[in-house]
């Protein structure tokens, strides 16, 4: 097995590898691979913005690791992340959980097995789950309208449906599917995986989920409080943040999270906690908003914040951008991007969310528009507290510029 290491948006390094290895890597979309000019046999391989790991299978060739270290440290990373899936339970230290882990995958299996621990310490939750099905005998209620449709007037069998106290709840299916997910990763300790496949055993009774179908819903109650932290870790795992393909002869396995995802989910998540002292509404990935008279172009910012009254109307728009800074500043589409929402919400300011900048804040005024477009940088390099205190800072900055 070969296992190629990569830094996030790092520049190009140039690896020796089988040309079908190479063209695999180039058509997972997960990182830039091309064809080395100056070095036959050789491909340049750059990050972008996914980091974790992943296995692919190419045919002929054995399975091939990729693994994408973020610049952040894992730590500030797993914060970022807790804060946006939970903000009053995100810890605002260094996260003891995975202090010791340097790699995406095995500090998130590390991560997740702790919190599974915890959370069926006590043993499993049960809760109650409306089952239909077909029997010789009255349990609960028959379903008219299927007894009628299914059996044409036959009193036997009957179709029925039922409330069953049970651990076969939506909670116990996603904390069994998520164990068995990391199982199958690639870069999870021997130790972890005992561990992992003690807690997946204890969760036995608990249906599989059906591949390619929505996870099932559950609501935060007191009942199920030991188990929310597990069950965030395992929606961010099974939704989205994982990489699988399996169509044709090439297999791809892993673990992905795209920082632009976790950078804008973060801010968006601090911007609205923050705010709520301000009062308002605050919407994130807002809908309903066209930039031409007919509807018919759809723009969807990151962050805009509402009036609470009726009618509300537009405060402030935000957009994040998981960018640094260069030495000939940020890209202008970002601020053109940022002029289009102002000018189609009616607002005056605007602000642009960078992950880092050579400057705190800087404003531009457009010509003949009456609209000046913000660019903040947050300091990711800084400890939770502080970032969370830069991201107050703007959230003061946006109310006081509104009535």
């Amino acid at each position: 097995m070969t296992t190629l290491h990569l830094v996030e948006y790092a520049p190009p390094l140039p690896f020796r590898l089988p040309h079908a290895v190479g063209q695999a890597l180039a058509a997972s979309g997960i990182i830039d691979a091309t064809p080395d000019p100056h070095l036959p046999g050789h491909w340049r391989l750059r990050a972008g913005s996914k980091v974790g790991a992943v296995a692919l299978t190419v045919p002929g060739e054995g399975t091939v690791t990729l693994r994408i270290t973020p610049k952040v440290p894992i730590a500030r990373l797993f914060f970022l992340l807790g804060y946006a899936l939970s903000p009053l339970s995100a810890p605002h230290d260094e996260g003891v959980d995975v202090a010791e882990e340097t790699e995406v995958l095995p500090a998130f299996a590390h991560a997740f097995e702790r919190q599974l621990a915890r959370a069926l310490a006590q043993g499993l939750v049960q809760g109650y789950r409306t089952t239909e099905e077909s029997a010789l005998v009255v349990r609960g209620r028959v379903r008219e309208a299927d007894q009628i449709r299914r059996r044409f007037g036959a009193t036997l069998p009957l179709e029925i449906a039922y409330d069953e106290y049970t651990t076969d709840i939506a909670e116990n299916r996603i904390l069994r599917a998520a164990a068995e997910r990391l199982l199958r990763l690639p870069g999870v300790s021997v130790p972890l995986r005992r561990r992992l496949a003690h807690h997946r055993a204890r969760l036995a009774d608990a249906s599989p989920l059906v591949r390619g179908h929505a996870l099932p819903a559950w609501r935060p109650t007191r009942l199920n409080a030991r188990y929310h932290g597990a069950l965030r870790l395992a929606e961010a795992l099974l939704r989205g943040a994982s990489a699988e393909h399996d169509a044709g002869p090439l297999r791809i396995d892993g673990f992905l999270f795209d920082m632009n995802k976790v950078f804008e989910d973060f801010v968006c998540t601090a911007l609205r906690e923050a705010l709520i002292p301000h009062g308002g509404r605050a919407e994130l990935q807002a809908k309903g908003i066209h930039l031409d008279q007919d509807n018919a172009i759809r723009m969807r910012p990151d962050f805009v914040w509402y009036t609470e009254a009726a009618g509300a109307r537009p405060r402030a728009v935000v957009d994040a951008k998981y960018k640094a800074e260069k030495k000939d500043g940020y890209p202008d589409a970002d601020l053109y991007q940022m002029l289009a929402y102002c000018t189609a919400l009616g607002l005056s300011d605007g602000h642009l969310v960078y992950a880092k900048g050579n400057e705190p804040h800087a404003a531009h005024r457009v010509r003949n528009a009456g609209i000046t477009i913000h660019q903040h940088a947050l300091d990711l390099d800084q400890p939770p507290t502080g970032l969370l205190m830069e991201v107050r800072g703007l959230a003061e900055r946006l109310a006081s510029r509104t009535v």
